[in-house]
């Protein structure tokens, strides 16, 4: 029985297409997206997926607009719930309403840069490596447990957008995969890490020379 799996996005959602492009062992019962435009959205249909716009703007607050989220995210009985390019802060109650099955990506090497214009920091802060993380979503914003990462170089001449563009490389290699592991039922949680099950080293660390 493949793993049926709801995805939030708020743009053109390519982590979500490299999602539904890999061949994984999951059913994507619903892309739902705050913003009726979002070209993600366009993508789900083409592909006979089922799309829902929900405009967050028609409605008060953020938690009002959450427990019609959330509402609507239970009606297709989802397994996993991918944040993919979903671009609002969730509330807590959110949060706890579908604790240990609600993955994002950010585009840093977590702890380093939540929020928002990683790329950015990362070159006003000089690292040398930079990257992208997927973790499980808790209350405490971007860093919640985290399950893989990739690790690109940062070169002299980056700009952020250069820089952006080869962490999205790894962004999409590495979602997929996180995917994959939750939907083989691979990834356990204990004291707040993640670890691989069926792996002796439980190294979930992808590095690039790239």
């Amino acid at each position: 029985m493949s793993c049926r799996v709801v995805v939030l996005l708020s743009g053109r959602g390519s982590n979500f297409q490299a999602i539904a492009e890999a061949q994984l062992p999951i059913e994507i019962v619903a892309v739902i997206s705050n913003r009726p435009q979002a070209t993600g959205l366009e993508y789900a249909r083409t592909h006979g997926l089922t799309a829902i716009a929900l405009d967050h703007t028609a409605h008060p607050d953020r938690e009002a607009f959450d427990t019609l989220l959330a509402d609507e995210i239970e009606r297709h009985q989802p397994d996993l719930v991918v944040l993919a390019g979903y671009m609002r802060i969730l509330s807590p109650v959110f949060i706890a309403r579908f604790e240990g099955r609600l993955l994002n990506i950010h585009p840093s090497l977590l702890p380093m840069f939540p929020g928002l214009k990683t790329h950015e920091r990362a070159l006003e802060e000089g690292v040398k490596i930079h990257g992208c993380t997927v973790h499980f979503v808790t209350a405490d914003l971007d860093h919640g447990p985290i399950v893989i990462q990739a690790a690109v170089p940062v070169r002299a001449d980056d700009t952020p957008g250069s820089l952006a563009a080869r962490v999205l490389v790894q962004e999409h290699r590495i979602y997929p995969q996180a995917v994959r592991w939750f939907a083989e039922g691979r990834l356990a949680i204990f004291r707040g890490r993640v670890n691989l099950k069926d792996d002796s080293t439980s190294q979930s660390v992808f590095s690039t020379g790239m």
